[in-house]
């Protein structure tokens, strides 16, 4: 397992955190995703090595961007 921790701009509500975590949960290889909203810091828990790229797309399709 690894985790990775991405900085995603733009959240600012509990919809925008249950659209970050069911967009980059439902990715192939993720186990678990916890998002701070007051920080923007977004946990990515999964199967080694998780996708970097796939992730931020994840998140790019869900409006946002990551930092």
């Amino acid at each position: 397992m690894s985790t990775s921790t991405y900085v995603v701009q733009g959240m600012n509500c509990e919809h925008c955190v249950n659209s970050i975590t069911t967009a980059v949960g439902e990715l192939p290889g993720v186990t678990d995703v916890h998002v701070d909203l007051p920080t923007g810091k977004v946990d990515v828990t999964g199967e080694s090595p998780l996708d970097d790229d796939l992730i931020r797309q994840a998140v790019e399709e869900a409006d946002f961007q990551v930092a």
